[in-house]
């Protein structure tokens, strides 16, 4: 065979491989209310679904929009709520994750660079242990949207 024959086979092989396999998570539902002038934090909610045979973590998030996002699990205990960083939250094989308001995980944007406003897209990077890094687009809604 040619070089070039064998180089495109090569090529051909490693891109089928890499288109081969459904992602393993999909991210939806991806949203944050819109922030008040001058409020320093904002809240992210999404939904996570593993798709996979194996359980995955989500390890990290980050948004230009922000100085600093991360993951962070909320409890109440009596009347006082806890809110708490975690440095990853595991998602079950075929098991889905849904961060939902005032209660569970959210992401935690703080330092906004400035305010959220409703009907914006922010992007937001997520870093899972075994998906790698998702990109997905977190649709603002009103300042008053209850999710």
């Amino acid at each position: 065979m040619r070089l070039t024959t064998l180089i495109f086979v090569a090529i051909t092989a490693l891109a089928g491989n890499a288109f081969a396999a459904d992602p393993a998570i999909d991210i939806s539902r991806a949203v944050a209310r819109a922030s008040a002038p001058g409020q320093p934090s904002a809240a992210v909610y999404l939904t996570i679904k593993n798709n996979g045979a194996s359980a995955d973590k989500l390890l990290g998030v980050s948004t230009p929009v922000a100085a600093l996002a991360e993951l962070h699990t909320m409890s109440m205990s009596g009347n006082i709520m806890k809110m708490r960083e975690v440095s990853d939250v595991a998602i079950a094989a075929n098991a889905t994750l849904t961060m939902v308001a005032g209660t569970g995980y959210h992401v935690m944007l703080t330092g906004l660079k400035q305010p959220l406003t409703e009907g914006q897209a922010i992007p937001l990077r997520l870093t899972f242990d075994k998906a790698g890094v998702i990109d997905t687009q977190v649709e603002v809604g009103a300042l008053t949207a209850t999710y």
